[in-house]
């Protein structure tokens, strides 16, 4: 049924509202960029990459805006802390994305939503959390979220290391396609034709200065023959 202007002006009232939450939780987490509104639109087009209907593409963007809500409710200082986590500090990371499916709840998501939230670090091999689901068991929408989350976090810089280039976070969908990843996802977002958030934070070391340094070498010979 398609949206009356009601609708859809109560949907954007729902996605302005879960960007402020978005930029909250980003801030925290430490993103040097937005990271859950880049998200949300690679999402998106892999939506409609995979034929997505309106009101599936709309839980799938609010989904993406609240993934990570649970992190910043939990407020633990390891999630931005340089260096590998503790098994307890895994095992009590694990449980953000049920923090998240309540935050989720709280704010407003529809169900579908909640569940994409709580689903968003299910691995395909069976291998992920909370719930430890796989393959199809996995909803559409969650396996997109995860390969979403992914390439957006390694693109963009965080407090513990700087971004990738979007060459190489490619490279790490690949390498864990089949376990972390759907296949058919992953080949969706390769196929992906460019648009502005696709492109990432990645900044390439500056060449050397050769000119400079030949410059400051002449002078310091001019002042050895001085």
């Amino acid at each position: 049924m398609p949206l009356n202007e009601n609708n859809s002006a109560e949907q954007l009232a729902t996605v302005e509202m879960f960007r402020a939450l978005a930029a909250a939780t980003d801030t925290f987490e430490g993103y040097a960029n937005p990271h859950a509104t880049r998200m949300a639109a690679i999402a998106d087009q892999l939506g409609k990459a995979f034929h997505l209907g309106s009101r599936d593409r709309f839980s799938l963007r609010i989904a993406a805006l609240a993934h990570d809500l649970g992190e910043a409710k939990m407020s633990r200082e390891y999630i931005r802390r340089d260096g590998p986590l503790s098994e307890d500090e895994r095992i009590d990371l694990a449980r953000h994305p049920l923090f998240g499916e309540r935050e989720a709840a709280d704010a407003g998501a529809d169900r579908g939503a909640q569940l994409l939230v709580r689903w968003h670090h299910e691995w395909w091999n069976g291998e992920g959390y909370p719930d430890g689901l796989r393959f199809e068991q996995i909803p559409l929408g969650a396996r997109i979220l995860r390969v979403a989350d992914a390439y957006t976090a390694l693109t963009d810089a965080r407090p513990f290391r700087a971004a990738l280039s979007e060459k190489r976070a490619r490279a790490h969908l690949l390498e864990w396609i089949g376990l972390e990843f759907d296949p058919a996802v992953v080949k969706a977002l390769l196929s992906l034709e460019s648009f502005p958030e696709l492109t990432g934070y990645y900044v390439d070391a500056a060449p050397p200065d050769f000119a400079g340094i030949a410059e400051d070498l002449m002078d310091r010979l001019d002042q050895l023959g001085n």
